[in-house]
């Protein structure tokens, strides 16, 4: 893969990045300490994904297919260009896979040497979301795209955050077939970020997260649990789709910027 257009992957690997990337240390519901954090492939899948719109929009334009919207321009299967998107989205999501997972090594030790001991890790979950994969849903091989989803296959556990400020839950997917098998990554965005710097106040904010630590001032404004819909509403409605195994809440939270 030509990586010439994103010099700066190899930095990127093990950086949380911006958004609503975050750390967080977490207290499940018997005071059990969960390290956390979302983060994905970073701007190296950004810049692979811009990569293979252009020459999906190039590819539309070569067999004349009339689109309404350039937008819309798709890779059909069976072409070097469709090949090509797949190697490096395979790339992309094994970075991204890694870059958690490094992450997670330099939190965990960082910790220890806070606490003053190693940290006994029990278990560590990593999952993907907003991803493309081969499966059987109904009897036909499909590709599913997992977007603002993770894999819910039955006794599998994924991670669904809320927002920087409530609660974040460990379940464990029933496979619904209904749901292709699939739940909610998170809570989803109630406004855009430029509403929700119109609409509150690092004032705000600080106060949503009393009894969090954070680093207050405007720049996460955006980011104010108000700005997201309410997780707890989400994981009623996806009761078919997962059993909750823990809930967690924050005692601090870093964002990237």
């Amino acid at each position: 893969m030509d990586l010439g257009h994103s010099p700066k992957w190899r930095q990127q690997l093990g950086s949380l990045g911006g958004g609503n990337h975050f750390i967080e240390l977490c207290l499940d519901e018997e005071e059990r300490v969960w390290m956390f954090l979302h983060s994905g492939s970073r701007g190296v899948g950004n810049k692979i994904a811009q990569k293979h719109i252009k020459a999906a929009q190039r590819l539309m334009r070569t067999f004349w297919v009339q689109l309404p919207d350039d937008d819309l321009a798709y890779l059909p299967e069976g072409t070097p260009e469709f090949d090509a998107y797949l190697r490096d989205l395979a790339w992309a999501q094994r970075f991204a896979w890694l870059n958690r997972e490094e992450m997670m090594d330099r939190f965990s030790r960082l910790l220890g040497e806070w606490v003053g001991q190693p940290v006994e890790e029990t278990e560590r979950i990593n999952c993907h979301h907003n991803y493309t994969v081969k499966e059987r849903h109904y009897g036909r091989t499909v590709w599913l795209t997992r977007k603002g989803a993770v894999r819910a296959d039955e006794g599998v556990k994924a991670l669904i955050p809320g927002s920087m400020g409530t609660a974040s839950y460990v379940v464990e997917g029933r496979g619904f077939a209904p749901g292709l098998r699939s739940a909610p990554h998170g809570a989803g965005r109630r406004f855009s970020r430029n509403q929700a710097r119109k609409r509150f106040s690092a004032d705000d904010l600080d106060a949503r997260m009393d009894g969090i630590v954070y680093r207050p001032g405007d720049a996460f404004v955006d980011e104010i649990p108000d700005a997201y819909k309410d997780i707890d509403v989400v994981m009623a409605d996806a009761e078919p789709l997962v059993t909750v195994l823990h809930k967690l809440r924050q005692v601090m939270n870093v964002k990237g910027t």
